[in-house]
Order: C-alpha cells, then sequence, then structure tokens
C-alpha cells in the first residue's frame, strides 16, 4: 500500500519561499511518477510538477522558474521548493503518486493513483 504525507505547508508574503515534502511509503516498484497537484476552492486540480523514475522532470508554466520538484531517494521524500511566490499560488497542495509505467511523464489528475492529504500554502500580497 503506497502512503504519501506532504508537509511544509504555511502562510507567507507574496515573494517568500516555502519547501513542501512528501514522504512516499510502500513504493516497491521501480516505476513510478510522482506529482505535485494544487486545488483552490471553486477549481479543479492543477498539476503543479511531475518527477518519474527516469528522472524525467516537468513544471508547469504557471510556476516555471520559480518552482523545482526535486526527490531524494534515501529519504523517500520529494520535495517541491517555492520560491517568488505569488497569492495565485495560494491552494492546498497534494502529493500523488503512479506506479504504472508511463510513455511520456503523466500530467494529468487521472493518471495518478495514489494520493496524500494534502498541505495548505496561502500566500499574502
Amino acid at each position: 500500500q503506497v502512503r504519501l504525507v506532504e508537509s511544509g505547508g504555511g502562510s507567507v508574503q507574496a515573494g517568500g519561499s516555502l519547501r513542501l515534502s512528501c514522504v512516499v511509503s510502500g513504493l516497491t516498484d521501480t516505476d513510478y511518477s510522482i506529482a505535485w497537484f494544487r486545488r483552490t476552492p471553486g477549481k479543479a486540480r492543477e498539476g503543479v510538477a511531475f518527477i518519474d523514475s527516469n528522472g524525467r522532470t516537468s513544471h508547469a508554466d504557471s510556476v516555471k522558474g520559480r518552482f523545482t520538484i526535486s526527490e531524494d531517494n534515501a529519504k523517500n521524500t520529494v520535495f517541491l521548493q517555492m520560491n517568488g511566490l505569488k497569492p495565485e499560488d495560494t491552494a492546498k497542495y497534494y502529493c500523488a503518486a503512479d506506479l504504472r509505467r508511463w510513455w511520456a511523464l503523466p500530467q494529468r489528475e487521472n493518471q495518478y493513483e495514489y494520493w496524500g492529504q494534502g498541505t495548505l500554502v496561502t500566500v499574502s500580497s
């Protein structure tokens, strides 16, 4: 059973930084994809950043140059470093994982089977 636990959310002023962590347990397959999504009230979940077991990464255009996804395999943790935060980045951020082998790095919500409970990020102007 794959379990994901997010942490690192909080309240910051615009221009500030936060680093989100996602501790992944139960990941026994060599193929995996892990992603960060976010959701604001009344909107669908939006994919933010993606990483897979082949080392491929991708970031949404809205966060490119500001957010960076990375992983520490020794700690079974995936990070999302968020710099230059803007009020529009305010959302609940979710970590997601999938164990299927995808030809391309999956970036849609329905391509991820396992989800964490989320961590709230609030950016004030």
